[in-house]
């Protein structure tokens, strides 16, 4: 899942750095992500994973590292089951 996230990232976030060059809990916004390639990011992940976060979850926090990222998405998959 973190492959994807990451290069999910590569494609919308718009980061001035290597994608892989981050940890997986390096802060993606002292990284350079910005509010709007939050969102880009936001809506490629829902379409990638398949996934709807809910309003609770629209927060810097759930997006503000790949392994953050990746806990978000793993908690939405849980609750459907």
């Amino acid at each position: 899942m973190k492959s994807k996230i990451r290069d999910i990232l590569k494609t919308t976030a718009r980061l001035p750095v290597d994608v892989a060059t981050l940890a997986d809990d390096a802060d993606l916004y002292n990284a350079g992500l910005t509010s709007f390639g939050t969102v880009e990011l936001m809506m490629a992940l829902e379409e990638t994973f398949e996934v709807e976060f809910p309003d609770r979850m629209m927060n810097r926090r759930n997006f503000a590292s790949v392994a953050a990222i990746e806990n978000a998405i793993q908690s939405i998959l849980s609750e459907r089951v």
